[in-house]
């Protein structure tokens, strides 16, 4: 086959034809390039890399024949030594392409990162910064992360150092990759130097997502723990820069600070900071961070000197170093509750309660104290204060008074009187504080001067809770100051002041129940009665219902006491006036009391009446006890049978519960009299709020009586009543059994839901369990009776009923009459129970 342009190197192939007969047609076509490249990319590597060279002949600047025959050459190196010069070939054929394709970042990615394989360092940085120089900026990104891969990869870092510094002119907000590297490299002062500028760069933005706090903590432990390869920046001005600028975050900083003395060898300088750290932080956890790296400082230099000591031998001069520091350290951890308490009051100045631990801190140092509550009060503002602030005042008068110099305790307490509290109740503690003070010390006529001067009106009165006033304005109207002054007058004044403090007590209008009562007593003692007894009605003008209750309770006892049945009018009309609008809740007491009265020095029948309108005057609760008074009274003074018509009443009003108890007692009452019908008669009546199943005692107790004292036809007529109560009882019981069925079908949508003759067999089979289930339910509630109890039934035979009346009554002659009840049902005995009452109480009120 002829060669090419008579160039016989070239060899053609029969297949070769179609695609160079095409190529001829077409020489400036990639496709046709390109299908030739793919026909023989399986031949012999020259022979594709002849037609490559050909197609780029004619087409220099197609960059996908460029690509793909880079890519081919690049691949046919690969796995060879980089010493074969088939290497430099392909970079040569690099090169060729970048004449034409130096605007192709993909180019010179390929070619760098090439040239990086084969070790060819200044080559690669020259080809790298040859690619930044031919492409546009906004391609750099594309170039920089496998540049910078390139250089951090070197043995030598200062070739990535400069390079890094250009890359930071382009991109500023890498500033964190480059200080990672510097300290990995160990170039610690240029990181620190970088590393300050972005914390003082307020625009910086980390890409870790670090705060400018964080940064700033990176930079001091930086610093601090490496003072001997840092010398460009002033450490102590930087971490003191970051205490005036995060001052919730103290505690880190300070022992950043103190670290950097540490480790350059400052021990002086440390302790310094540590001292003046723990005398300015305000929290407790900066504190307790400093300290404690403080007291390690300390043991490690403890524990150096002893080591160094060993080591060297022992001397004196050592051994003087070792005790202080010794002494350094225990004194260190002496201070620590005070030191504490400082940063406490630092962080709240009007603590009152931190400022008492302080004082006690100082136990034992009277200088120290004095200095401690002079500071105290000083600091305190009365407005601002948490806890009392008048109690500062208080302690530190009683310090001076515990040693004996109640001359600068009276000046203390001066001191706190002209204070502007925040409540009337601490100027008038002070003062009252200030009069016991002259009291322990037996200086009374002193006493009763300091507190008449805070009891004297001022020369502007204020109401007691108008807070626009100082408070020495309005504790003239404290009533502890003034009970205090009561207290005295009563002990060491005269009756008249003693009277005039509590007039003026009463028309300041700050007297309490017990403050009137106190001041009626103490006018009885002195044998003013009449006095005494007006002084309890201007008290009860003063106050309502319930704060009376105590007043108008010891007025009407001292005035009953006093004058007895002498004004007997009178008394009736305090009572009566005590009662009006009085509580159900407190009216028994006066109503026992009034009925006293008129039992002792009054009428018998006032006294009944008395006792009728309490049982409708207390409360609900009180009534079956008011009851049981009155009936007693009533026996007592009339007699049982007078009691007959109470017992009626009570049965009436009482709830269930407490009118079965009326009814036994009084059926036990009229069985004692012998009206043994009159007591039938009440069981029979109390029957009808009796349930078999729960008061099973009332049917034992009829069942006893009956035993006693009747025949065969009332032990009849007892069981007939038992079985229609029962009766009754279980109707409302299936009642409500059948609406609470009625209420669960509806609830579950399976029986109301369906029409009358409509209900499924699976329904009716579900109503019959629920229905079995409820009576089972109450079997189980019915009360098991102590002992077998014999029911008549209708069809009892006579001979049992014959056995059972002789049981009843031995002596009794059979009769054998046959009782025609035996056949009346259930709802007959109902009806001819419910007539019973009527006939019973009726007879009774006849009789």
């Amino acid at each position: 086959m002829p060669s090419l342009n008579g160039k016989p190197d070239v060899m053609f192939e029969d297949d070769d034809l179609p695609y160079e007969e095409e190529i001829i047609r077409n020489p400036y076509s990639v496709k046709c390039w390109m299908r030739y490249i793919e026909f023989k990319q399986n031949g012999s590597k020259s022979t594709l890399n002849m037609i490559y060279e050909r197609a780029l002949k004619e087409l220099p600047g197609s960059y996908k024949l460029w690509y793909n025959y880079l890519r081919e050459r690049r691949k046919q190196v690969k796995g060879k030594c980089i010493t074969e010069p088939t290497f430099e070939e392909v970079n040569n054929c690099h090169e060729r392409a970048l004449v034409f394709m130096h605007k192709m970042p993909r180019i010179w990615l390929d070619y760098c990162q090439f040239l990086v394989g084969q070790c060819k360092i200044t080559r690669s940085r020259q080809t790298f910064d040859r690619a930044l120089r031919a492409l546009p900026v906004t391609q750099h990104p594309r170039i920089w992360p496998l540049y910078l891969r390139f250089v951090r990869n070197l043995p030598l870092p200062e070739t990535a150092i400069r390079v890094y510094r250009r890359y930071l002119k382009l991109s500023p907000e890498n500033a964190e990759d480059y200080i990672d590297y510097l300290r990995s490299v160990g170039r610690l002062d240029e990181a620190a130097v970088r590393l300050a500028a972005v914390v003082n760069d307020e625009s910086f933005v980390s890409k870790e997502g670090k705060s400018n706090y964080q940064l700033w903590h990176e930079l001091c432990d930086l610093i601090s723990q490496n003072p001997d390869k840092v010398t460009s920046l002033n450490v102590g001005a930087i971490i003191r820069g970051g205490l005036t600028r995060f001052t919730d975050q103290l505690g880190k900083l300070w022992c950043s600070l103190a670290d950097y003395y540490i480790r350059s060898g400052h021990f002086e300088k440390a302790r310094d900071v540590y001292e003046e750290a723990i005398l300015t932080v305000v929290t407790v956890r900066d504190f307790t961070q400093v300290f404690d790296s403080y007291a390690q400082f300390e043991e490690s230099m403890i524990a150096a000197k002893m080591e160094t000591t060993a080591e060297m031998g022992q001397d004196e001069e050592d051994d003087t170093d070792m005790e202080l520091r010794l002494a350094r350290f225990e004194q260190l951890i002496a201070r620590r509750p005070l030191l504490l308490n400082s940063v406490l009051l630092r962080q709240n100045p009007h603590n009152v309660h931190e400022w008492h631990k302080r004082v006690k801190l100082y136990e034992g140092n009277p200088r120290q104290i004095i200095n401690t509550y002079t500071e105290a009060v000083q600091t305190v503002d009365p407005m601002k204060a948490t806890g009392k602030p008048h109690s500062l005042w208080v302690s530190f008068a009683k310090f001076y008074e515990e040693n004996e110099q109640l001359d600068d305790a009276r000046t203390i307490f001066e001191k706190a009187t002209k204070v502007n509290y925040k409540q009337v109740d601490d100027l008038a503690a002070v003062w009252c504080e200030y009069g016991e003070m002259e009291l322990r010390h037996e200086n009374y006529d002193q006493a009763l001067r300091i507190l008449r001067k805070a009891t004297a009106n001022p020369s502007k009165k204020a109401e007691y809770f108008d807070a626009s006033e100082p408070v020495q304005n309005r504790v003239y109207k404290s009533l502890k100051v003034w009970s205090m002054l009561a207290d005295l007058e009563e002990s060491l004044g005269t009756f008249q002041s003693t009277k005039a403090v509590y007039e003026r007590i009463i028309d300041l209008r700050i007297a309490t129940p017990q403050i009137i009562i106190n001041y009626a007593m103490f006018l009885e003692e002195h044998n003013y009665f009449e006095e005494s007894f007006k002084a309890y009605e201007r008290g009860i003008a003063l106050f309502r219902w319930p704060n009376v209750y105590d007043i108008w309770n010891t007025y009407l006892t001292k005035f009953i006491d006093r004058y007895g049945g002498k004004k007997l009018e009178r008394a009736r009309d305090l009572f009566e006036q005590a009662l009006d609008g009085c509580p159900a809740k407190f009216a028994k007491t006066i109503y026992l009391l009034y009925a006293k009265l008129e039992e002792g020095y009054g009428l018998a029948r006032h006294a009944m009446a008395v006792y009728e309108r309490a049982t409708q005057a207390v409360d609900t609760g009180e009534q079956h006890q008011m009851y049981n008074i009155y009936i007693k009274r009533a026996a007592e003074i009339y007699g049982v049978t007078y009691t007959r018509a109470i017992y009626q009443k009570s049965i009436e009003v009482l709830p269930d519960e407490h009118a079965r108890d009326m009814c036994l007692r009084f059926a036990d009452m009229e069985s004692k009299l012998g009206e043994i019908d009159r007591a039938r008669a009440i069981y029979s009546y109390c029957s009808q709020i009796c349930d078999p199943r729960v008061t099973a005692h009332f049917w034992q107790t009829w069942k006893e009586f009956e035993i006693r004292h009747g025949n065969e036809d009332t032990i009849r007529e007892m069981l007939r009543i038992k079985r229609s109560v029962q009766a009754t009882y279980n109707t409302q019981v299936n009642f409500m059994s059948s609406q609470m069925m009625k209420a669960i079908t509806s609830s579950t949508g399976t029986v109301s839901d369906l029409a009358p003759g409509q209900m499924g067999i699976d329904d009716m089979k579900m109503l019959e369990q629920k229905a079995q289930m409820i009576a089972a339910e109450a079997e189980q509630d019915k009360p098991k009776p102590k002992e077998k109890i014999l029911f008549v039934r209708s069809d009892t035979s006579r001979s049992e009923l014959a056995e059972l009346s002789k049981q009843a009554n031995p002596d009794e002659i059979d009769i054998d009459d046959e009782d025609d009840d035996d056949n009346q049902g259930p709802e007959e005995v109902q009806l001819e129970q419910k007539s019973v009452p009527t006939a019973v109480f009726g007879g009774l009120k006849e009789d």
